[in-house]
Protein backbone atom coordinates (compact mmCIF):
# COMPACT_ATOMS: atom_id res chain seq x y z
CA UNK A 1 0.00 0.00 0.00
CA UNK A 2 1.39 3.39 -0.84
CA UNK A 3 1.93 6.21 1.83
CA UNK A 4 1.14 9.86 1.60
CA UNK A 5 3.27 11.41 -0.57
CA UNK A 6 5.90 13.98 0.71
CA UNK A 7 5.60 17.28 -1.01
CA UNK A 8 6.79 17.95 -4.17
CA UNK A 9 8.49 21.37 -5.12
CA UNK A 10 5.89 21.63 -8.34
CA UNK A 11 8.38 23.89 -10.67
CA UNK A 12 11.19 21.81 -10.55
CA UNK A 13 9.40 19.29 -12.61
CA UNK A 14 10.07 19.12 -16.31
CA UNK A 15 8.91 16.54 -18.95
CA UNK A 16 12.09 13.97 -19.44
CA UNK A 17 13.41 12.84 -22.83
CA UNK A 18 16.42 10.89 -23.83
CA UNK A 19 18.87 13.48 -25.15
CA UNK A 20 21.43 12.25 -28.33
CA UNK A 21 24.96 12.71 -27.38
CA UNK A 22 28.25 11.84 -28.81
CA UNK A 23 32.00 12.28 -27.17
CA UNK A 24 34.92 11.73 -28.78
CA UNK A 25 37.88 10.69 -26.51
CA UNK A 26 40.45 10.05 -28.82
CA UNK A 27 42.34 13.52 -27.05
CA UNK A 28 41.44 12.47 -23.43
CA UNK A 29 44.68 11.46 -21.09
CA UNK A 30 44.37 8.57 -18.60
CA UNK A 31 44.82 11.29 -15.53
CA UNK A 32 41.99 13.55 -17.05
CA UNK A 33 42.77 16.08 -14.05
CA UNK A 34 46.27 16.82 -14.68
CA UNK A 35 48.87 15.48 -12.39
CA UNK A 36 45.86 14.48 -9.93
CA UNK A 37 45.41 10.61 -10.71
CA UNK A 38 43.73 9.95 -6.96
CA UNK A 39 40.62 12.38 -8.40
CA UNK A 40 40.64 11.41 -11.96
CA UNK A 41 40.01 7.24 -10.44
CA UNK A 42 37.79 8.32 -7.83
CA UNK A 43 35.61 9.81 -11.04
CA UNK A 44 36.25 6.80 -13.42
CA UNK A 45 34.83 4.71 -11.10
CA UNK A 46 31.27 5.60 -12.47
CA UNK A 47 32.65 4.25 -15.65
CA UNK A 48 32.66 0.77 -13.82
CA UNK A 49 29.48 0.93 -12.50
CA UNK A 50 27.26 2.60 -14.62
CA UNK A 51 27.06 0.76 -17.57
CA UNK A 52 25.69 -2.41 -15.50
CA UNK A 53 23.62 -0.37 -12.90
CA UNK A 54 21.58 1.64 -14.97
CA UNK A 55 20.87 -1.31 -17.11
CA UNK A 56 19.15 -2.56 -13.90
CA UNK A 57 17.48 0.14 -13.57
CA UNK A 58 16.13 -0.15 -16.70
CA UNK A 59 15.35 -3.69 -15.92
CA UNK A 60 13.42 -3.23 -12.65
CA UNK A 61 11.65 -0.34 -14.22
CA UNK A 62 10.15 -2.40 -17.09
CA UNK A 63 8.96 -4.95 -14.55
CA UNK A 64 7.06 -2.57 -12.39
CA UNK A 65 5.38 0.05 -15.38
CA UNK A 66 2.29 -2.44 -14.68
CA UNK A 67 2.03 -1.56 -11.07
CA UNK A 68 1.37 2.41 -12.13
CA UNK A 69 -1.92 4.14 -11.95
CA UNK A 70 -0.62 7.50 -12.51
CA UNK A 71 -0.39 8.78 -15.94
CA UNK A 72 2.44 11.52 -15.63
CA UNK A 73 4.17 9.06 -13.20
CA UNK A 74 4.03 6.90 -15.85
CA UNK A 75 5.53 9.05 -18.73
CA UNK A 76 8.26 10.16 -16.12
CA UNK A 77 9.02 6.72 -15.60
CA UNK A 78 9.79 6.60 -19.52
CA UNK A 79 11.47 9.40 -19.90
CA UNK A 80 13.71 8.05 -17.03
CA UNK A 81 14.33 4.73 -18.37
CA UNK A 82 15.55 6.59 -21.94
CA UNK A 83 17.69 8.99 -20.20
CA UNK A 84 19.26 5.89 -18.03
CA UNK A 85 19.62 3.75 -20.87
CA UNK A 86 22.28 6.86 -22.83
CA UNK A 87 23.92 7.25 -19.62
CA UNK A 88 24.94 3.23 -19.75
CA UNK A 89 26.01 3.74 -22.99
CA UNK A 90 28.03 6.27 -22.60
CA UNK A 91 29.86 5.63 -20.06
CA UNK A 92 30.36 1.95 -21.36
CA UNK A 93 31.94 3.73 -24.30
CA UNK A 94 34.91 5.26 -21.97
CA UNK A 95 36.05 1.89 -21.32
CA UNK A 96 37.95 0.66 -24.84
CA UNK A 97 39.81 4.16 -24.43
CA UNK A 98 41.33 2.99 -20.84
CA UNK A 99 42.22 0.03 -22.21
CA UNK A 100 44.07 1.78 -24.97
CA UNK A 101 46.02 4.23 -22.44
CA UNK A 102 46.68 0.70 -20.57
CA UNK A 103 44.27 0.20 -17.89
CA UNK A 104 42.48 -2.68 -18.95
CA UNK A 105 39.01 -2.53 -16.40
CA UNK A 106 37.56 -5.53 -17.41
CA UNK A 107 38.36 -7.62 -14.06
CA UNK A 108 36.25 -5.32 -12.17
CA UNK A 109 33.42 -4.88 -14.47
CA UNK A 110 32.78 -8.21 -14.53
CA UNK A 111 32.16 -8.50 -11.27
CA UNK A 112 29.97 -5.46 -11.33
CA UNK A 113 28.27 -7.22 -13.87
CA UNK A 114 27.72 -10.35 -11.93
CA UNK A 115 26.70 -8.06 -9.15
CA UNK A 116 23.67 -6.73 -10.69
CA UNK A 117 23.03 -9.83 -13.21
CA UNK A 118 23.14 -12.79 -10.69
CA UNK A 119 22.99 -11.43 -7.19
CA UNK A 120 20.41 -8.50 -7.68
CA UNK A 121 18.88 -9.88 -10.82
CA UNK A 122 15.47 -11.69 -11.79
CA UNK A 123 14.99 -14.97 -9.00
CA UNK A 124 13.29 -17.95 -9.58
CA UNK A 125 10.08 -17.22 -7.15
CA UNK A 126 6.69 -18.07 -7.53
CA UNK A 127 4.26 -15.64 -8.66
CA UNK A 128 2.90 -13.47 -6.17
CA UNK A 129 3.47 -12.25 -3.14
CA UNK A 130 7.35 -13.30 -3.09
CA UNK A 131 8.28 -11.78 -6.08
CA UNK A 132 6.49 -8.94 -5.64
CA UNK A 133 8.67 -8.02 -2.73
CA UNK A 134 11.67 -8.66 -4.72
CA UNK A 135 10.55 -6.03 -7.36
CA UNK A 136 9.57 -3.60 -4.36
CA UNK A 137 13.13 -4.25 -2.60
CA UNK A 138 14.79 -3.29 -5.80
CA UNK A 139 12.52 -0.13 -6.70
CA UNK A 140 13.37 1.11 -2.85
CA UNK A 141 16.98 0.50 -3.48
CA UNK A 142 16.96 2.37 -7.13
CA UNK A 143 15.24 5.23 -4.71
CA UNK A 144 18.24 4.92 -2.20
CA UNK A 145 20.67 5.08 -4.93
CA UNK A 146 18.97 7.96 -7.12
CA UNK A 147 19.27 10.09 -4.05
CA UNK A 148 23.17 10.02 -4.51
CA UNK A 149 23.39 10.06 -8.14
CA UNK A 150 21.24 13.29 -7.76
CA UNK A 151 23.76 14.67 -5.01
CA UNK A 152 26.65 14.02 -6.86
CA UNK A 153 25.12 15.52 -10.09
CA UNK A 154 24.55 18.66 -8.71
CA UNK A 155 27.87 18.76 -7.23
CA UNK A 156 29.49 18.39 -10.77
CA UNK A 157 27.64 21.13 -12.34
CA UNK A 158 29.22 23.53 -9.68
CA UNK A 159 32.79 21.71 -9.64
CA UNK A 160 34.74 25.01 -10.89
CA UNK A 161 37.97 23.41 -9.30
CA UNK A 162 38.16 21.18 -11.52
CA UNK A 163 37.87 23.25 -14.34
CA UNK A 164 40.71 25.54 -12.84
CA UNK A 165 42.87 22.41 -12.21
CA UNK A 166 42.57 21.97 -16.18
CA UNK A 167 40.41 18.87 -16.63
CA UNK A 168 39.66 17.35 -19.86
CA UNK A 169 36.66 19.75 -21.00
CA UNK A 170 35.03 16.13 -22.62
CA UNK A 171 35.33 14.21 -20.10
CA UNK A 172 33.43 17.34 -17.70
CA UNK A 173 30.95 17.34 -20.56
CA UNK A 174 30.05 13.56 -20.56
CA UNK A 175 30.21 14.10 -16.09
CA UNK A 176 28.08 17.48 -16.69
CA UNK A 177 25.45 16.28 -19.26
CA UNK A 178 25.19 13.08 -16.63
CA UNK A 179 24.99 14.82 -13.71
CA UNK A 180 22.51 17.55 -15.24
CA UNK A 181 19.67 14.89 -16.06
CA UNK A 182 20.23 13.36 -12.54
CA UNK A 183 19.34 16.27 -11.45
CA UNK A 184 16.06 17.04 -13.63
CA UNK A 185 15.00 13.28 -12.99
CA UNK A 186 16.28 13.43 -9.43
CA UNK A 187 12.20 12.69 -8.15
CA UNK A 188 10.94 9.61 -10.40
CA UNK A 189 12.68 7.18 -8.38
CA UNK A 190 11.28 8.41 -5.30
CA UNK A 191 7.62 9.25 -6.38
CA UNK A 192 7.41 5.93 -8.19
CA UNK A 193 8.97 4.15 -4.96
CA UNK A 194 6.17 6.22 -3.00
CA UNK A 195 3.80 5.50 -5.44
CA UNK A 196 3.89 1.20 -5.45
CA UNK A 197 5.13 0.77 -1.85
CA UNK A 198 6.22 3.82 0.11
CA UNK A 199 6.58 1.78 3.53
CA UNK A 200 9.55 4.11 5.66
CA UNK A 201 11.12 0.44 7.58
CA UNK A 202 11.39 -0.25 3.47
CA UNK A 203 13.24 2.33 2.78
CA UNK A 204 15.49 3.26 5.67
CA UNK A 205 16.42 -0.82 5.18
CA UNK A 206 17.00 -0.50 1.39
CA UNK A 207 18.91 2.94 2.17
CA UNK A 208 21.31 1.10 4.20
CA UNK A 209 21.66 -1.41 1.96
CA UNK A 210 22.14 0.95 -1.13
CA UNK A 211 24.63 2.82 0.60
CA UNK A 212 26.81 0.52 2.26
CA UNK A 213 27.34 -0.99 -1.03
CA UNK A 214 28.15 1.87 -2.77
CA UNK A 215 31.06 2.79 -0.40
CA UNK A 216 32.16 -0.83 -0.43
CA UNK A 217 32.20 -0.90 -4.18
CA UNK A 218 33.47 2.63 -4.74
CA UNK A 219 36.60 1.95 -2.77
CA UNK A 220 37.36 -1.15 -3.86
CA UNK A 221 37.37 0.53 -7.34
CA UNK A 222 39.47 3.64 -6.83
CA UNK A 223 42.11 1.09 -5.13
CA UNK A 224 41.85 -0.96 -8.49
CA UNK A 225 42.53 1.42 -10.70
CA UNK A 226 45.20 2.86 -8.66
CA UNK A 227 46.86 -0.77 -8.35
CA UNK A 228 46.70 -0.89 -12.06
CA UNK A 229 47.70 2.12 -13.14
CA UNK A 230 50.54 1.87 -15.49
CA UNK A 231 52.15 5.44 -14.30
CA UNK A 232 55.12 5.53 -11.70
CA UNK A 233 53.78 8.49 -10.11
CA UNK A 234 50.22 7.97 -9.14
CA UNK A 235 49.91 7.85 -4.87
CA UNK A 236 48.10 6.43 -2.86
CA UNK A 237 44.21 5.49 -2.60
CA UNK A 238 43.12 6.52 1.04
CA UNK A 239 40.15 8.04 3.12
CA UNK A 240 42.28 10.82 3.92
CA UNK A 241 43.08 11.65 0.79
CA UNK A 242 39.34 11.82 -0.27
CA UNK A 243 38.94 14.52 2.89
CA UNK A 244 41.34 16.76 1.40
CA UNK A 245 39.87 16.40 -2.49
CA UNK A 246 36.82 17.28 -0.86
CA UNK A 247 38.02 20.59 0.66
CA UNK A 248 39.70 21.24 -2.35
CA UNK A 249 36.65 21.03 -3.89
CA UNK A 250 37.81 18.51 -6.72
CA UNK A 251 35.71 15.70 -5.42
CA UNK A 252 32.77 15.94 -3.13
CA UNK A 253 33.56 16.79 0.44
CA UNK A 254 32.90 14.28 3.31
CA UNK A 255 30.27 17.01 5.05
CA UNK A 256 27.86 16.82 2.04
CA UNK A 257 27.88 13.55 1.78
CA UNK A 258 27.24 13.10 5.21
CA UNK A 259 24.47 15.49 5.65
CA UNK A 260 22.73 13.99 2.57
CA UNK A 261 21.62 10.63 4.69
CA UNK A 262 19.39 12.60 7.66
CA UNK A 263 17.48 14.33 4.59
CA UNK A 264 16.88 11.23 2.58
CA UNK A 265 15.74 9.39 5.77
CA UNK A 266 13.48 12.24 6.82
CA UNK A 267 9.75 11.27 6.62
CA UNK A 268 9.59 14.67 4.83
CA UNK A 269 11.99 14.22 2.09
CA UNK A 270 11.37 14.92 -1.55
CA UNK A 271 13.99 14.72 -4.18
CA UNK A 272 12.76 18.44 -5.63
CA UNK A 273 13.65 20.04 -2.33
CA UNK A 274 17.07 19.30 -3.35
CA UNK A 275 19.53 20.66 -6.42
CA UNK A 276 18.47 23.14 -9.05
CA UNK A 277 16.33 22.41 -12.50
CA UNK A 278 16.76 25.70 -14.02
CA UNK A 279 20.75 25.57 -13.38
CA UNK A 280 20.17 21.58 -15.12
CA UNK A 281 18.70 22.30 -17.98
CA UNK A 282 20.86 25.30 -18.53
CA UNK A 283 23.80 23.25 -18.63
CA UNK A 284 22.20 20.66 -21.43
CA UNK A 285 21.02 23.47 -23.37
CA UNK A 286 24.50 24.36 -23.41
CA UNK A 287 26.51 21.06 -23.41
CA UNK A 288 28.79 20.17 -26.22
CA UNK A 289 28.11 16.91 -26.55
CA UNK A 290 24.02 17.21 -26.37
CA UNK A 291 24.46 19.82 -29.59
CA UNK A 292 26.75 18.44 -31.72
CA UNK A 293 24.65 15.42 -31.64
CA UNK A 294 21.81 17.43 -31.85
Amino acid sequence: MSNTQPRAVESEWTPLKARKVAFEWSDTPLHWVPGDPFTTHTINVLHLLLPAGERWFVHVYKQVLPYIRDERLRKDVIGFIGQEATHSQAHDEVLPHLKELGLDPTPYTAQVDWLFEKLLGDRTLPPGRARRWWLMERVAMIAAIEHYTAVLGDWVLGADELDRRGADPVMLDLLRWHGAEEVEHRSVAFELFMHVDGGYRRRVRTWAIAFSALVFLWQRGVRFFMENDPSPLKGRAGFGTFYRAGRQGTLPSTEELLRSIPRYLSRSYHPSQEGDTARALAYLASSPAANGAR
